[in-house]
């Protein structure tokens, strides 16, 4: 349909092109979000996501999650719980 010889658009044409032109931003704005957001949330090549209970246990301290009794109570069973997997792991070397 060649509108410059002299035909004329019908209404759900027009219609249809702005629906379309809608969808077209709106995937475009959405895809610059995504991938905005996506490039400030990568972990770093050191991090690579995996966090120790310890530095999980840092960053609440000091976000203010938990007080310092807490803090020293949560440190103590990890480090406990570290030595005791540790002792396992020697005491039967056949297994």
């Amino acid at each position: 349909m060649m509108f410059w010889y002299g035909g004329h658009w019908a209404v759900w044409q027009m219609g249809l092109m702005w629906a379309g032109l809608l969808v077209f931003l709106g995937l475009a704005i959405w895809a610059v979000y995504a991938l905005a957001t996506a490039a400030t949330r990568r972990p770093s090549a050191r991090d690579d996501g995996r966090r120790s209970g310890r530095e999980i246990l840092d960053r609440r301290l000091a976000r203010g999650d938990i007080d310092e009794a807490e803090y020293l109570r949560l440190r103590d069973l990890i480090s406990s719980g570290d030595q005791q997997e540790a002792g396992k792991s020697t005491a039967r070397p056949g297994r």
